[in-house]
């Protein structure tokens, strides 16, 4: 039997009627880059944006050009600190979460 809809369709739609949903989708992209796993991260971000923003309104808020952005958050793409905060720190404000970072035991 086929599915009725694609995966992405399928995510949008919950991303447009659920703030937890989309609140925890970009918790995992946040994680992921903490942990050291930038492709995890970077699909999940560009995932998150595309059942959300969009890379043209976001491009806008953050002064980047659309397609550099899509190109950062791609397979390939290998985004700055300073590009990746940015786009963070307005995807967090837009979705008005904050991340927190504590360590899983402290190093004697």
């Amino acid at each position: 039997m086929a599915l009725s809809r694609s995966f992405k369709e399928t995510a949008k739609a919950r991303a447009e009627r659920d703030p937890a949903f989309r609140a925890a989708r970009l918790g995992e992209a946040a994680e992921a880059f903490v942990a050291g796993d930038a492709a995890t991260g970077k699909a999940l971000i560009r995932d998150y944006i595309n059942a959300t923003i969009g890379f043209e309104q976001l491009g806008q808020a953050v002064a980047m050009d659309p397609k550099n952005l899509m190109r950062m958050f791609g397979p390939r793409g290998n985004p700055r600190l300073t590009n990746l905060s940015t786009v963070l720190r307005e995807l967090s404000r837009r979705e008005a979460v904050q991340f927190k970072v504590e360590p899983d035991r402290i190093a004697v």
